[in-house]
């Protein structure tokens, strides 16, 4: 097992635009670890992801994710950082136009597959293991927003990715749905992937306990496994 952390911040500052949100953020992730990053709404979750997947410039510290320095990576190494990193939003962010199939199918060729028996192979795989291979030819507005949120977490593993950065992902769904969705985003995590996901619905962390980091005040200050 690599040794490094998936994910390794030190002394950073996180910023949108000229406000500062975050300072002097210091946190490590292992491979395989499930890690809830909370805060209250407005408190830096989501901007920290954002400086995670180099949407947003790192200004100072250290930051290395998957093996890529922030500070140094050239723009053009962006999108080979992001194929290890599976992202998963609140909102599920399916092309409206195309089946299931077909929204992964454009996710592979847009990153570079070309066989057609590889990318056929790779999604019949990621939609077994998130439970939705009967749904491969179907419409997302037919889905419920649950089967819509696995087709975005299928989606998310596609490029085989070391990380998956989940953002609120049970934030528009009920609570059965929802636990439906934690079930399978841990069981992604004990198949050796790393897990963030960012939420502040605290029954689930109760419910699907694991480690806890914590925007409050203007920094990351908790990282243990004990929701305070």
């Amino acid at each position: 097992m690599d040794s490094e952390p998936k994910i390794l911040l030190k002394n950073i500052s996180v910023f949108q635009k000229s406000k500062l949100v975050l300072n002097s953020v210091d946190l490590s992730i292992n491979d395989s670890e499930f890690v809830y990053l909370i805060g209250k709404t407005g408190s830096g979750k989501s901007s920290l992801l954002q400086i995670i997947y180099a949407d947003l410039p790192l200004s100072d510290g250290e930051a290395k994710v998957c093996g890529f320095d922030l500070r140094k990576i050239k723009r053009k190494e962006i999108p080979l950082l992001r194929r290890k990193l599976g992202i998963v939003f609140q909102d599920f962010h399916l092309l409206e136009d195309r089946n299931v199939e077909d929204n992964l199918i454009f996710v592979l060729k847009a990153t570079g597959w070309k066989d057609k028996s590889k990318i056929n192979n790779r999604i019949l795989e990621v939609l077994d293991e998130v439970g939705m291979l009967a749904q491969l030819k179907i419409m997302p507005h037919r889905l419920s927003g649950g089967e819509q949120q696995r087709v975005a977490i299928a989606r998310a593993l596609l490029n085989h990715p070391d990380v998956i950065l989940a953002d609120e992902p049970t934030g528009n769904l009920d609570p059965e749905t929802s636990n439906g969705i934690m079930k399978l985003l841990i069981k992604i995590s004990e198949a050796g992937k790393t897990v963030l996901m960012a939420t502040h619905n605290y029954n689930l962390i109760h419910k699907f306990p694991g480690g806890i980091i914590k925007c409050e005040d203007g920094t990351v200050i908790s990282s243990t496994n004990k929701l305070n």
